[in-house]
């Protein structure tokens, strides 16, 4: 026996390879289809439309199938309402819920879409009733409360995975493209600088991801007067890179090497334990600065300039400083917050909270990562960030240019 289902795809998928995928899909799992409709759009700003008729040969391969469609942007062609399960405890998902992709997402409700809130990948999406009619919105399985109305399975959801338009003029076109060690560094380095200002220009938030290479390789100086300059709306990072920005400023050097001359310097390896040790002796880094113990630096320009950071703890730290969040589900949720106030995130040299970041990202946030190691960029994609684009450089060639782009 043969079942089959319809589906649509709409907007540019063919320049985005979603027309491509959709057919690999179906053939690799096994199933048939029949394209019922194409209407190929035909200018550089029209999109295309497809309707496809998916067969397999039993129900249990076309849900399979339909899945993995509709994780790719192919939505059936006569939705249902979405079907809505109590939570059955707290931090408890009901069977069959709807893990979250990082797409922007509808849901059906009483025959209308709802747009879902707060977009981020494997999370489920809840439903509620408000005085302004179904809100949709997502939530990670520890904040899960018993009785909240959970989408599952995949009936009446709506996906819509980010487009790559033919048009690549603007500030963001270079994004439609992976970018490689092979492409001249400058011009795209130059392209980055003019997306940072496209989105301060439009009054967007650029959130800095960073790893403690950034002050190793002597960048310090660079990311700081971004900072202080107003083209960093906060600094996602960890306990290290915070400890040897400070470093800097107390001894001159970044794990005990002065990143000037790049000399050992002597008892060098206990300068950032000292550091760490003199900032809980001032009470933090709010009163290191205020009491002229701190007096430059990236961490100094973030106390100047009322940028926000967060600062998330691993079980390496040493110290850690008084402003690490140690508890890693209280750190979470901090760098959710930061992620969803993102229009465009700058990820530097930091595959950790490169991807943890990346995970609370919705598609449509800009990305650009940076790392002298393709590995980096390569398992950010692979975690589910497809719409960041990686550039293979030194991370100390990389911040200095991008400053003197934007402010020279």
């Amino acid at each position: 026996m043969t079942v089959s289902r319809v589906v649509e795809l709409e907007g540019h998928i063919i320049d985005s390879g979603m027309m491509q995928s959709a057919f690999s899909i179906v053939m690799d799992l096994g199933g048939d289809f029949d394209v019922e409709e194409f209407d190929i759009g035909r200018q550089k700003d029209q999109q295309s439309y497809a309707r496809m008729r998916v067969m397999a040969e039993d129900h249990e391969t076309l849900h399979s199938i339909l899945h993995e469609l509709h994780q790719n942007g192919a939505n059936p062609a006569d939705p249902a309402n979405a079907t809505l399960t109590p939570a059955p405890d707290d931090q408890v998902v009901p069977e069959g819920f709807y893990s979250t992709t990082n797409h922007p997402t509808q849901i059906r409700y009483e025959d209308e879409w709802v747009e879902v809130e707060r977009m981020e990948m494997d999370c489920a999406v809840v439903v509620e009733e408000t005085d302004d009619g179904a809100r949709a919105y997502t939530k990670v399985l520890n904040a899960v409360e018993e009785g909240d109305r959970i989408v599952t399975g995949e009936g009446g959801i709506r996906v819509q995975p980010p487009e790559r338009p033919r048009d690549r003029s603007g500030a963001f076109g270079f994004m439609q493209g992976g970018v490689s060690s092979e492409r001249p560094s400058e011009t795209t380095i130059r392209q980055v600088a003019e997306a940072v200002a496209e989105t301060k220009r439009e009054g967007g938030n650029v959130l800095v991801v960073a790893g403690p290479a950034l002050i190793h390789t002597g960048a310090r100086e660079a990311l700081a007067r971004l900072v202080r300059e107003g083209y960093v709306d906060g600094i996602s990072a960890g306990n290290g890179f915070a400890v040897h920005d400070l470093e800097r400023d107390l001894f001159g050097t970044s794990l005990g090497v002065n990143t000037d001359t790049a000399d050992h310097a002597r008892k060098g390896h206990k300068h950032h334990i000292y550091t760490i040790s003199e900032i809980i002796r001032a009470g933090g880094i709010e009163e290191a600065v205020e009491s002229g113990l701190i007096e430059s630096g990236i961490m100094y320009q973030c106390h100047q300039q009322d940028v926000p950071y967060v600062l998330a703890g691993s079980i390496r730290d040493d110290g850690p400083l008084p402003d690490t969040i140690t508890d890693a589900v209280e750190a979470q949720n901090a760098i959710r917050e930061q992620a969803h106030d993102a229009d465009m995130v700058l990820m530097l040299s930091t595959l950790l909270h490169s991807v943890a970041v990346g995970n609370c990202l919705p598609s449509t946030t800009k990305v650009v990562c940076v790392d002298i190691n393709p590995a980096t960029v390569t398992q950010l994609l692979d975690r589910g960030s497809a719409q960041a684009v990686g550039m293979v450089t030194d991370i100390g060639t990389f911040v200095p240019t991008l400053a003197e782009n934007l402010l020279d």
